[in-house]
């Protein structure tokens, strides 16, 4: 009989994930040597290599990567097997695992923090940021409860909650806040900042003024708001914001705000999360938490 546990399968999802034992160790918060005693524990249960090692990079055998996908899949049904006892008290406790995108998270996650502390007490919340498709893949690999992204995803395996709607504004240097409002396409003559591609707030810039991502200008892109902002108030160009982040990327920058004339460019913002999963109803609560807490966050403005 095959003897291995779920400690290891969770370690050797780590280590696909990671592809270097080291990294991997850290983010099993355990040691190295010990991580590779596990793997090495479980190739021989199994009776099989399940990864090739060298000084740089971890690579999966053949039937490493075969087996990764199933033991995602045992993984998932293991999460959410405690997901159902957690069900069953009739309210969410334990560990809460939340994503967040980038342009959201600065600017909602002060306040939500607060208030998910005060409405779910039991709530032990672990928050990770970073982009729409590597969240989407969490989530559906049970490595996130849940996220907080532009819908829609469009991910039959995913629930979708539109929690608000958020409009977009054009920021440009303060000498030019006298001109009259622009439209969408007259953005295409002017010097737009964007975001580093595989934001997807990129996307919806660059859809609002009718421009192709393989037309955008080389050398203008950068990694948060907070930078681009900076950049227009040195005068290098213009940018467009969500309306949640103006109150904090605008208030130490020479820029102004305006909206646009004609028709308004916006996101929906929602929550996503594993049909499958137990904890759905529950999931909706917190939903209305996020909705309270963006209104406040807009409010500001």
């Amino acid at each position: 009989m095959t003897n291995f546990t779920i400690r290891q399968l969770r370690y050797f999802e780590a280590l696909a994930q990671h592809r270097h034992f080291g990294r991997a160790a850290e983010a099993c918060s355990i040691s190295q040597p010990a991580l590779s005693v596990q793997i090495k524990e479980l190739e021989q249960n199994l009776g099989t290599q399940l990864v090739e090692r060298s000084a740089r990079q971890v690579q999966l055998t053949s039937f490493g990567e075969a087996l990764l996908e199933r033991v995602a899949a045992i993984l998932r049904s293991v999460d959410e097997l405690g997901d159902f006892a957690r069900a069953a008290q009739g309210q969410l406790t334990g560990r809460f695992r939340l994503g967040v995108i980038p342009t959201i998270a600065p600017y909602l996650l002060p306040g939500l923090i607060g208030k998910l502390n005060l409405s779910h007490p039991a709530l032990d919340l672990h928050v990770r940021e970073t982009l729409t498709p590597r969240l989407v893949q969490e989530v559906l690999q049970g490595q996130l409860d849940t996220a907080i992204v532009a819908l829609p995803v469009l991910e039959p395996a995913l629930a979708e909650m539109a929690l608000f709607e958020e409009s977009f504004l054009l920021v440009r240097p303060r000498s030019d806040a006298a001109q009259p409002a622009p439209r969408g396409e007259d953005l295409r003559n002017m010097r737009l900042l964007l975001l580093e591609e595989g934001h997807c707030f990129r996307d919806q810039t660059l859809g609002f003024c009718n421009t192709p991502a393989a037309t955008a200008r080389d050398g203008l892109d950068g990694s948060s708001l907070s930078t681009l902002v900076q950049m227009v108030g040195a005068g290098i160009g213009v940018t467009m914001i969500p309306q949640m982040a103006v109150e904090v990327e605008t208030r130490s920058a020479n820029v102004s705000c305006t909206t646009f004339a004609g028709p308004q460019p916006g996101r929906t913002v929602g929550m996503i999360w594993r049909k499958s999963n137990p904890l759905a109803d529950a999931f909706s609560g917190v939903g209305e938490v996020v909705r309270s807490c963006a209104g406040r966050a807009q409010v500001r403005r």
